[in-house]
């Protein structure tokens, strides 16, 4: 289970990266840590990080910029709303135009 913590410590902070406005997917997160096969892990770490306030893992969604993990927040559209408030526009669950809000770990953080 250290194993899996520690893991998830290293997904929050990537998340904690993510600027206001952008979002991001499982799999580019797990991608940017190497371990591209590992994004439910994300998914699960995402899942866990209600606890934690200063992780928007509102931000963080599946790869066609659908809102899967919308149902571990308080609220029937609390994730919505914050992705609202910062200008993403979502129909139907999804984030329309999302190449011009989605931010990629692997290029933003790699030197």
């Amino acid at each position: 289970m250290a194993n899996n913590e520690n893991f998830f410590e290293r997904v929050y902070e990537v998340a904690r990266l993510i600027p206001e406005g952008k979002v991001t997917s499982y799999g580019a997160i797990a991608k940017y840590l190497g371990a591209a096969r590992s994004a439910r892990m994300v998914g699960w770490a995402m899942n866990g990080s209600s606890l934690k306030e200063d992780v928007p893992a509102h931000r963080v969604v599946n790869k066609a910029g659908i809102l899967t993990g919308k149902h571990h927040f308080d609220g029937t559209n609390l994730m919505q709303q914050l992705l609202e408030s910062e200008g993403v526009v979502i129909i139907d669950n999804q984030i329309q135009n999302l190449e011009k809000h989605f931010w990629d770990p692997f290029e933003e953080l790699s030197e």
